[in-house]
C-alpha cells in the first residue's frame, strides 16, 4: 500500500505487515516496525501530520507517533467487532477526532476515540449490513458509509444520527468513496464498474 497525505510522510506497507513511514521528499526514515500487523487493512494520518493509526485484519487497531518512532497506543475492540476503517477529522482548530468502522454480529457501527487519551468515547450502529467504505467530509461535519449491498449512508457526526440514505446507489459493493473539498458532493465507486456524484444538499433538501 501507498498513501500520500497532504502532510511531510507519505506510508508504505509491504505485504509481511511491516509499516515504513517516510519523510517527503527526502525519504528520510521516519519509523519502520517489522510485523506492525499480520495483515495490514487500512491506515490514516492525523491532520498535524503527529499520529499514524493502522488496522490489521485482527486484533486491536494501533497508534504511531511519528516524532518518536514509537507505538503509543492501543485501540482495543469489543469481542464480536471487527475493525474494517479508519480516519482522523479536525473538529476545530485545536480538536481532532478519530472514527474507527467496525463491523459486529448485529451489523456496522461508528467507533468514535479522543485523540489525546485515546480512550473510546463513543459507538453507534449505523448500517445492518457490512460496511465496504468509509469516509469523513473535509470540514468534519459529515461521514459516509458505503455497504456490500451497493447503499450510500450518510451520517452527521455531531448527532450520529443517519442523514439520508440512497438505496442501491451502486449494484455492486461500495469500493471507494470520497467527499468534495466544499462537502457538497461524494464521489463513489463500486466493483461494478460504476461511479457516481451524490450531491449533499440536493439530498438535504429531498430527504432522499
Amino acid at each position: 500500500m501507498f498513501h500520500l497525505p497532504k502532510v511531510d510522510n507519505p506510508w508504505f506497507e509491504v505485504q509481511d505487515g511491516n509499516l515504513r513511514v517516510f519523510k517527503w521528499p527526502s525519504m528520510e526514515n521516519v519509523l519502520s516496525e517489522a510485523q506492525a500487523h499480520a495483515t495490514v487493512k487500512d491506515f490514516d494520518f492525523s491532520p498535524d501530520g503527529k499520529f499514524l493509526v493502522s488496522l490489521g485484519s485482527g486484533g486491536p487497531g494501533r497508534v504511531w507517533d511519528l516524532t518518536s518512532s514509537t507505538a503509543i497506543a492501543s485501540l482495543p475492540k469489543e469481542n464480536d467487532e471487527v475493525f474494517a476503517f479508519c480516519r482522523f477529522s479536525q473538529t476545530n482548530v485545536k480538536n481532532q477526532v478519530l472514527y474507527i468502522a467496525a463491523v459486529r454480529d448485529r451489523g456496522a457501527c461508528i467507533v468514535t476515540w479522543n485523540t489525546t487519551t485515546w480512550k473510546k468515547v463513543g459507538s453507534k450502529q449505523i448500517v445492518r449490513d457490512s460496511i465496504s467504505a468509509f469516509s469523513v467530509s473535509a470540514d468534519g461535519k459529515l461521514l459516509s458509509v458505503g455497504t456490500i449491498q451497493g447503499d450510500i449512508v450518510i451520517v452527521n457526526s455531531a448527532s450520529m444520527q443517519v442523514q439520508a440514505v440512497v438505496r442501491k446507489a451502486h449494484l455492486g459493493i461500495v469500493t471507494t468513496m470520497r467527499f468534495s473539498q466544499d462537502s457538497r458532493a461524494l464521489v463513489s465507486a463500486s466493483m461494478d464498474s460504476s461511479a457516481r456524484v451524490t450531491v449533499i444538499k440536493e439530498m438535504k433538501k429531498n430527504g432522499m
